[in-house]
Order: structure tokens, then sequence, then C-alpha cells
């Protein structure tokens, strides 16, 4: 099994961004040409050039690993000529990046119009963190060894729902720099930050032309089809997807904690669990009224199913209500809660489904990655939360209201005050 540094090393472009830049069209079967002529094939997840061999006008053959044979040589002519002149680089409809690699989309501008700085490469990670545990914090680690000196940002989504979302943005992303100070400084509010896509366009946006998205193992699949819409909602000369690492949901400790634990943790009363999920910058008190906030939000004493806040833990259960058609049906709307993406199910699987945004972006979901989407949900706070805005008569009733205790409004004036001093 690869190490993360062993992904580290090996991740490279893709094939189809490489012919991308390049100009290059595929036939569907690993073969890329340029004006009608081949000139590559896909080998082994790279691209492999034939055009010093290429015979004109003759293609090789497409099913052979073999470069094509160089046409006999012919006898030299009796007056010297001159060699052809290399073939100029594309240069594209929208300038070149700074290597010379051609634009395919306008470059990011200041407010004057002159263009952005180039700022390099920058790591990102996107996630629910609902609720933020120890767990994460290896992930955000393992993205810090990504990043290097580079930039590092980490991306919280905005889903809130009272089952598997039961903190809203800002309380989440409020624990999140009080539980991982390290990296406060990286975690990013931005309530037009919805999904992975949208962060990826702010990166482009910013003038960052390298990127780097590191997820659990279980995600690079799917997040690595970002890939596709390189050139068309964003602009990279490089995107590659990382894999933070493999984790054993049912291992001991931080290895083995997780988010949906957490959840059922809470909906269970087992303080010992959950308080095993929580740093030690969190005490014991402040851990209990995290997580009667938690069971708060989650209505657990109007009854609860294991199903619909912890998925994983009671898989049987979601199916049987899947199969029922009790939930997940044709033409309702769902959200995928790694992606953030927002669709209207066109299609339903065994146990997954196609849905398709308004933007009419496809995307494939399992099922235990979906929840129904709650249109116009307030929040938690009955307050929608771009009307919550920090230091107003609103956000402190707000804030007096989380656990409808006064020890949560000095818990969080608490830490913003250590902020400040920093």
């Amino acid at each position: 099994m690869k190490s993360f540094i062993q992904f580290i090393k090996e991740a490279a472009t893709s094939p189809a961004t490489q012919a991308s830049r390049l100009g290059l069209k595929g036939d569907g079967h690993g073969g890329w040409y340029k004006d009608g002529e081949f000139v590559a094939k896909t080998e082994k997840g790279r691209l492999k050039f034939y055009n010093k061999n290429q015979r004109q006008g003759k293609d090789p053959d497409q099913g052979s690993d073999e470069a094509p044979k160089a046409a006999p040589q012919q006898a030299a002519p009796a007056a010297k000529t001159e060699p052809a002149a290399a073939p100029a680089e594309p240069q594209g409809d929208f300038g070149t990046f700074a290597d010379g690699t051609p634009r395919r989309m306008p470059a990011p501008t200041n407010a004057d119009g002159s263009p952005k700085e180039d700022r390099g490469e920058v790591t990102l990670t996107f996630g629910r963190f609902n609720v933020p545990t120890t767990g994460h914090e290896k992930l955000f680690q393992q993205a810090q060894k990504a990043a290097g000196k580079g930039d590092l940002r980490i991306y919280p989504s905005r889903s809130v729902d009272p089952k598997k979302n039961p903190l809203d943005p800002d309380e989440k992303i409020d624990l999140m720099q009080k539980m991982f100070p390290d990296y406060s400084k990286n975690i990013v509010n931005d309530p037009n930050i919805k999904t992975v896509y949208d962060a990826l366009k702010q990166a482009h946006q910013d003038g960052y032309t390298k990127v780097r998205v590191v997820v659990g193992d279980d995600r690079v699949k799917e997040f690595s089809k970002a890939d596709t819409y390189n050139g068309k909602l964003f602009d990279f000369t490089d995107m590659e997807t990382v894999s933070a690492g493999e984790r054993d949901p049912d291992a001991e400790g931080i290895e083995g904690m997780s988010a949906s634990k957490m959840r059922k943790a809470a909906a269970e009363n087992d303080f010992k669990t959950f308080r095993s999920g929580m740093p030690k910058s969190i005490d014991d008190k402040e851990a209990k009224m995290i997580m009667a906030t938690i069971r708060k939000r989650m209505n657990v004493e109007e009854g609860w199913n294991l199903w619909e806040i912890a998925p994983k833990f009671d898989w049987e259960s979601l199916r049987e209500n899947y199969v029922n058609e009790i939930i997940f049906k044709v033409g309702d709307i769902v959200e995928n809660l790694n992606s953030g993406l927002v669709g209207k199910i066109i299609r339903r699987g065994a146990n997954y489904l196609i849905c398709v945004t308004e933007d009419n972006m496809m995307f494939k979901s399992w099922i235990k990655d979906v929840n129904e989407k709650v249109e116009n949900y307030p929040g938690p706070g009955g307050i929608p939360a771009d009307q919550r805005e920090i230091g107003t008569d609103a956000h402190r009733e707000y804030v007096m209201r989380m656990t409808g205790t006064k020890e949560i409004r000095n818990f969080i004036n608490k830490y913003k005050k250590k902020t400040k001093s920093n």
C-alpha cells in the first residue's frame, strides 16, 4: 500500500489535462490527435508521444503497446536542405501562463484591469467537519505536509440540517478554530464557498496556477473528477488530488474517530466516547457543553434514528428505506455531503444516485453520502447565517440561544479574547 509521501511523489498531471493544454483531441480509446494526425497515446496513466517516429498520413496500431516503427531510410538528396523548423508552441486564445502553457480561460485581473500576480501553488481541503474531531486534525497535518511552504486553505462546507449537520457554519468554524489553533488562520469562513468547485474557482480568481486537493482516501476518486472542469470553471496548469491516508473507522482512539461516531455518541449521551474525539485544548466542561449543543440540534429528546444521523452505523435501515422509496425519490433535491453539490435526482441505482445541478453538472453519489436538501433552512438559531454578523444584537442573542445557557456565551467570548490577544 502506498504511503502518503509516495502519493505526493508519484502524483502527476493527468493525461487528459496535459492533452487539453496542448490542444489535442482524444478518440476515446487512449489516442490523441492534432489536426487529424495521431501524435500521442495514453499509456500507464501518462501521455506517450510518437511525433518523431510517426509516418505522415498513417496512424500506428492503437491496440499495440509498441511505438510505431520509423519509415524506411531514404537515400540522401544530392543537395543539402535546411532542417525543418520545429513546430511553434500553441498560444491559445487567452495568452499563456508564466511557464508557456496556453491558457484556456481569461487570466484573473485586479480591480484596475491588470493581470493578477502568479501566486504559484495552493493546497486545499474541503469537508463537512460536523462534528469536528481529533481525526480531522490528522487530515490537516497531512494537508500541511503536502503544502510544504506553500499556502494551505481549509474550507468547511456550509451544510446544515438537524440530522447529519447539526452545527451551522459559524458555530462549526468557531469550534474548529478553538480545537485546532495551529490551523485557525487557514480555516476559511466564506458563505460563497458552498462546494469544492467554488473553492477551486476562488483559487483561480486569486491568481493561483497550480492546485492540490487533499482528502481522505475514500474520496480521492470522487474529488479527482474536478479535473474534468479544468479549463472550463477554472484554469490551472496542474491539478492533483492527494490521499491523506486510510483510516479504520473501527479503530480505537484518534485513528478511528469520525464525525459520525461523534454524532452517534452525542445521541446516545455517551460522554466518554464523545470526549475521546475532542483534543486536549477542550476541557471536560467545554466538551459537555458542546455535546449538549449537538444533542439539542438533533432533537434527540423527540426521538432519533441512527440511519439518519450516522448512516454508516445502520446501513441496513438506510438501504431498506431507500429500496422502499421512502427517501431519495426521482425529482428530489439532494446535497452531496462530500463535495457540497446540490442537484435533482434523475436516476436511482442499487445504492447510488445520479443527480444534475442547476448548472447541468452531473454527479454520482452513494446514498450514504447525500442528504435531502432542506430549502431555506434558517439554521438552529432560527436566523439565517447571513443575518448573524458578529457584533450585532442578533448575533449575541443567537449565541445565547445555542444551548439555552449563559456558559456557552462565556465560552465563545473567552475564546475570542484569546484570539485578539494573539
